[in-house]
């Protein structure tokens, strides 16, 4: 379970202790999904920086130079690849033709190591499986609504990733993980956050006000792109391969059939599951109906990380 979180301030409206001020109230009410590590990039004076540290967000300092008007932003929750090894934490660096980008994700792609071998991608000191999303753009050359959709076609698993441009524009690549970003047009401001309830907490916790939001719809196999004008553009992508659409519409079981088992939950176990369901993707009901036809604690912590059952 992380948190992606984000400012782009294309109005340049606020000042840069007020940008300084939302990026860590922001990054700290994102420590509910997260806090391994923390991570965020930006563009200043045409260079991109990665800024990261395996500590939670509220003991970093942010000091982002009065340049910066787009920042996006992780918080982490390990799941693959140790966060005292900073080059495993979000966001990752990578060079396409037209320049470097920075790329972060927040869910669990299981097909990485595969991908890898069918692909001759090569071989990389990063063991997050996050890092294949990085490879996959560079492989492409190029970043853009097509290298984007095949990248995103191509992971099997549960995601969303954003991505920052060589150009300044932010990509939100929704999955079937959490996603809610805010338009403040009287501001030219965009704000994002895994989830509307910790973008809410963090802008209730802001000492000024930014005043009315309108929330920007995010579906499942959505591409978006807000330029750093603020121009918002759309692409799309075949969802089939992320994990929701290894349910039937009604979310009542596996479309594969799978034998039922006769294991009974434990309630203190399954509680903390469906507490983190939201993070993959799925509500803590799914949860609940899956133990209920016999898969154990241990095996929907397994779907729920690795995507195996």
């Amino acid at each position: 379970m992380c948190c992606l979180f984000g400012v782009i301030d294309y109005g340049h409206s606020l000042t840069q202790k007020q940008r300084n001020h939302i990026l860590t109230v922001l990054s700290v009410s994102c420590e509910a999904r997260g806090t391994d590590a923390t991570g965020i990039a930006y563009h200043s004076h045409g260079k991109l920086c990665i800024y990261k540290r395996p500590l939670p967000a509220h003991q970093m300092r942010f000091h982002v130079p009065a340049d910066v008007w787009t920042i996006m932003g992780h918080t982490r929750l390990t799941t693959q690849g140790s966060e005292q090894r900073n080059y495993n934490n979000h966001p990752f660096r990578g060079t396409v033709s037209d320049g470097m980008f920075a790329l972060a994700h927040n869910g669990v792609i299981r097909n990485d190591k595969l991908l890898r071998r069918k692909l001759g991608l090569p071989a990389a000191k990063i063991e997050t499986d996050s890092y294949i999303g990085v490879q996959l753009l560079e492989q492409a050359h190029t970043l853009s609504f097509e290298s984007l959709r095949r990248m995103a076609e191509q992971l099997e698993g549960s995601f969303t990733f954003t991505v920052l441009s060589g150009a300044d524009d932010l990509y939100l690549v929704k999955g079937d993980n959490p996603m809610c970003l805010y338009h403040f047009p009287n501001r030219g401001l965009f704000l994002y956050a895994s989830t509307e309830e910790i973008l809410r907490r963090a802008i209730g916790r802001l000492r000024f006000r930014l005043g009315e939001a309108t929330e920007i719809a995010t579906r499942c196999g959505d591409i978006l792109r807000i330029t750093a004008a603020g121009q918002l553009t759309r692409g799309q992508f075949d969802s089939s391969k992320l994990l929701s659409a290894w349910f039937d519409p009604h979310w009542r079981r596996f479309r594969a059939p799978w034998e039922s088992r006769p294991a009974k939950a434990a309630p203190g176990y399954l509680d903390e599951l469906k507490s983190v369901a939201y993070a993959f993707g799925y509500a803590p009901e799914e949860i609940d109906m899956l133990a209920a036809e016999g898969f154990s604690p241990e095996d929907l912590e397994e779907f729920l990380y690795c995507g195996v059952l």
